[in-house]
């Protein structure tokens, strides 16, 4: 199970306020941020944009592969353990918004954990340490240390090498 915070009591979807949940202000900047990172061709470079401009819990050598997504309204819930990679076009969600309540959940990465090109992964779910996420999966729970992950819907097996 996902650990998500949900806010509830919405008679107009919640998306259509989106700015009473959070600032605009904060949402430009991110904004701002985030597409600069994607287009960005040091993974250096963008390891310090987003630790210092969205405040991104990033471990030593994380690198975000080219069009990486942190999540734009609250990307400092993310935390991502040492040695890691985000990989093309993978997308790292910390809010959903339904339409009768947005739930907020923090993500929590390992260390030496690969995220694999155009994987989602969802709010609230916690993936270990030396793990494998194939390519296109969607995290929807959370995924234990040196594990293997893939597919849609997500299968996972330990690791065994």
């Amino acid at each position: 199970m996902r650990n998500l915070t949900r806010h509830t009591g919405f008679k107009i979807n919640p998306l259509w306020h989106l700015y009473r949940t959070v600032s605009l202000f904060k949402v430009a900047k991110n904004f701002i941020v985030i597409e600069i990172g994607r287009f960005l061709p040091s993974t250096q470079l963008k390891h310090k944009l987003y630790k210092k401009g969205l405040k991104i819990k990033l471990g030593e050598n994380v690198s975000f592969a080219y069009k990486a997504m942190p999540d734009l309204m609250f990307p400092e819930l993310i935390s991502i353990g040492e040695n890691s990679i985000v990989g093309y076009n993978a997308t790292i969600l910390t809010h959903e918004y339904l339409t009768d309540e947005y739930r907020i959940g923090r993500v929590d990465i390992g260390d030496h954990t690969m995220i694999g090109a155009n994987v989602t992964v969802l709010p609230g779910v916690k993936i270990g340490s030396s793990v494998k996420i194939g390519a296109g999966t969607v995290v929807s729970k959370d995924v234990p240390d040196h594990s293997l992950a893939y597919g849609n819907p997500m299968i996972i097996r330990e690791r065994t090498e």
